[in-house]
């Protein structure tokens, strides 16, 4: 591997370069939805293996009662969503909120700017008295800027994104939120849950090819937008779950040997024939597990909103 001294300003470009320098290669999945990677994640949501959205959908669209009653907010209030995407799951929570007259604002964060412009579009149509206040960006980032108003808020972390990341990360967005949110303030977040093998193996190793392309989007991603000459072809993708951790992961496959040039980076990158690149961590959950994660990141775990399958739970935790 050959570097040089050239200044990385590029946040995309310097984890790149951090992690396909690691002893195993790794490209964090915050990085699959660019625009054409949240196109690809809105077909995996309709393919018939891919449970988790449907599971969720029957969450918000059955039990909005249930949740908004659960918040137990007096008057004016926010509902922040991280990596809303096209946010048709809560449109339905949404709504039910709208039509109760409540008094609040929906903040939608999401790193892909052509999602949130669909997304505000949507709202106007279906929900035009909603107010709505977009921001375009990561949302470890955009939660950095200044404080959200101090009246209550309602964070949501919907999806299982949560599953997303390793033990050591999870504690600390949990913890970045923690400190971002104002005590009494409440987080609704979704947690798949462990269930048969055979069903989480199939709903992130498609018949159709879909979560492959998925995939594979993250090295056309590179070569777009930092100059790289990868050769998508020349890599396979490679899923699997290992029931006893409750872990789904997935990987890039280096077919040959290779050298690839990352211009954004003035640097080569070598791999070794069936080298991995891993992408994906999907973590599933037993109840015992999510509230002991409450604990353990300083919130009280107050309810569980399960489907009718017991696949999926939104969870609601307070900010004591």
């Amino acid at each position: 591997m050959q570097s040089t001294s050239t200044e990385i300003r590029n946040p995309f470009a310097e984890e790149v370069a951090k992690g396909l320098s690691a002893k195993q290669k790794y490209i964090s999945s915050k990085y699959f939805y660019d625009d054409e990677g949240s196109r690809l994640f809105q077909k995996i949501m309709e393919l018939p293996e891919y449970y988790p959205t449907r599971a969720e959908m029957e969450i918000l669209t059955q039990q909005p009662t249930e949740i908004a009653a659960a918040l137990r907010f007096r008057g004016s209030f926010n509902i922040i969503e991280l990596g809303a995407g096209d946010g048709l799951k809560t449109k339905e929570l949404l709504r039910f909120l709208v039509q109760q007259q409540a008094d609040f604002t929906y903040i939608p964060i999401d790193i892909s700017e052509e999602a949130m412009v669909h997304l505000r579009a949507g709202l106007a149509s279906a929900l035009p008295n909603l107010k709505v206040n977009p921001l375009v960006g990561d949302y470890f980032e955009v939660l950095e800027k200044p404080d959200i108003e101090h009246i209550p808020n309602l964070f949501l972390f919907l999806g299982g994104n949560i599953g997303n990341y390793e033990k050591g990360e999870t504690l600390d967005l949990l913890h970045m939120l923690w400190e971002r949110m104002n005590s009494g303030d409440r987080l609704l977040t979704g947690f798949d849950l462990r269930k048969n093998p055979d069903l989480i193996k199939k709903a992130y190793d498609d018949s159709q090819g879909v979560t492959r392309a998925f995939n594979l989007n993250l090295l056309h991603r590179m070569n777009r937008e930092l100059g790289a000459e990868f050769r998508p072809e020349t890599f396979d993708f490679y899923s699997y779950y290992n029931p006893y951790t409750g872990e789904v992961r997935s990987m890039l496959v280096s077919k040959t040997a290779q050298t690839v040039y990352i211009k954004e980076l003035d640097q080569a990158f070598d791999f070794q024939e069936n080298e991995l690149i891993r992408t994906e961590l999907s973590k599933k959950y037993t109840l015992d597990e999510i509230e002991l994660l409450a604990r353990e990141s300083g919130f009280v775990s107050e309810q569980h909103f399960l489907d009718s399958n017991r696949y999926f739970t939104d969870s609601l935790w307070l900010k004591p």
